[in-house]
């Protein structure tokens, strides 16, 4: 089965790449670009009343399709972003006293990472590390060194981005949050319609971070956050789009909405939601769930897993593989192969039209709905030659 179709405008735009990196910069389908000349013809045919139609009609969409992928109680609890790190921006300034006691591990993403590091220089926070390695024990590490019971603020991944581990322990920190603190945040970027997620045991304690530029298909600018009801009231960083709904706050002071509204910013590009919201229609049009996507590239990374195993793909047969194919349950849409060569490896199959993603001594290969078989044994045979 191929669902190349799906993608031809992208496809074609590059016919003799192999592009491996749906876990980096997902290609878009085709009602994507239908979608984005909707928002130009919406935004000059509405003008100034353009935030009625978004406000309206494309965000609830949007909202919509979050809440159903996740299975939160209400679309009420979400709002969107150009990007995740502008998010942790707002859920950080609503702490009220500094600095700020995180913890956190050595594998996130680096929104997170760089920021940590500089409110740690700034004194505006103590970031305490817990290392991934070795993988097997991290979790109960770091659900340990949760419930030691003395920071404000707990951040960790679903998955991680460069290994492809899953923590699968979200409820153990849900259970220790608290609107007074510990606020718990998972960022959720490589588990996002990247595996199936359901949130609706955890929704109420924890906060969650996504968005559309991996296997979402919509490209940068369409990031979300959830945040539950009751945690981080009053964040610094707030803006105007804020002020509107149901508010609440001090007597002559600043007033915030009283859902996930609090958490809105200001004037934003709109467009990335259009894509958003046409690629999951889309889906729903295939017949296509998360758990179908999810199958599928599972799938062929088990055929590119089994080459690599064998030899068949030459020099990668020498890699450690970290987060090999095991079972049916829920994984990284990408396999992450640890071994010296890896940044010369990923150069030599860019120069053969080959497009993977490496980081430090990982390259990375994803797999999406715009690939198939052929076009592994296609891989296969580009990494036998280098």
């Amino acid at each position: 089965m191929s669902f190349k179709s799906l993608f031809s405008r992208a496809l074609a735009l590059a016919p003799d790449r192999l592009h491996f990196a749906a876990h980096s910069h997902h290609l878009w389908p085709d009602a994507s670009f239908e979608a984005q000349q909707q928002a130009w013809l919406d935004a000059n045919l509405h003008a100034d009343r353009k935030w009625d139609l978004i406000f309206g009609e494309t965000i609830p969409r949007a909202q919509a399709h979050v809440v159903a992928e996740l299975g939160l109680a209400s679309p009420d609890s979400l709002v969107f972003s150009s990007n995740t790190h502008d998010l942790l921006l707002r859920v950080f300034s609503a702490f009220e006293r500094r600095p700020v006691r995180i913890l956190s591990t050595d594998g996130e993403f680096h929104s997170f990472r760089r920021q940590a590091d500089r409110w740690g220089e700034a004194g505006e926070a103590v970031v305490t590390r817990v290392p991934l390695a070795p993988f097997d024990s991290f979790a109960e590490r770091f659900v340990a060194a949760a419930r030691a019971g003395d920071h404000d603020w707990i951040v960790v991944s679903q998955v991680f981005f460069r290994t492809g581990g899953l923590f699968d322990r979200i409820e153990d920190l849900a259970a220790l949050a608290r609107p007074e603190g510990p606020w718990v945040l998972v960022d959720g970027y490589h588990g996002f319609m990247a595996t199936p997620t359901d949130l609706s045991a955890v929704a109420d304690r924890i906060f969650y971070v996504a968005g559309g530029y991996k296997y979402a298909m919509a490209g940068e600018g369409a990031c979300f956050l959830h945040a539950p009801d009751g945690f981080a009231p009053r964040p610094v960083i707030t803006g105007w789009f804020a002020e509107f709904g149901d508010l609440s706050g001090p007597p002559g002071g600043v007033k915030y909405r009283s859902d996930g509204g609090r958490f809105w910013g200001a004037t934003f590009d709109s467009s990335a939601l259009y894509r958003f919201n046409a690629g999951r229609e889309m889906l729903a049009d295939q017949g296509l769930s998360t758990a179908d996507v999810a199958d599928y590239g599972r799938t062929l990374a088990i055929l590119f897993e089994a080459a690599v195993r064998s030899g068949s793909a030459g020099v990668l047969a020498e890699v450690e593989i970290l987060n090999p194919v095991e079972g049916d349950g829920p994984r990284a849409r990408f396999l992450a192969l640890r071994h010296r060569d890896a940044q010369a490896w990923r150069t030599k199959l860019l120069a053969a039209g080959v497009v993977t993603d490496v980081r430090d001594d990982v390259i990375r290969f994803g797999f999406g709905l715009y690939q198939d078989a052929e076009d592994v044994d296609r891989l296969i045979a580009a990494c036998r030659s280098i």
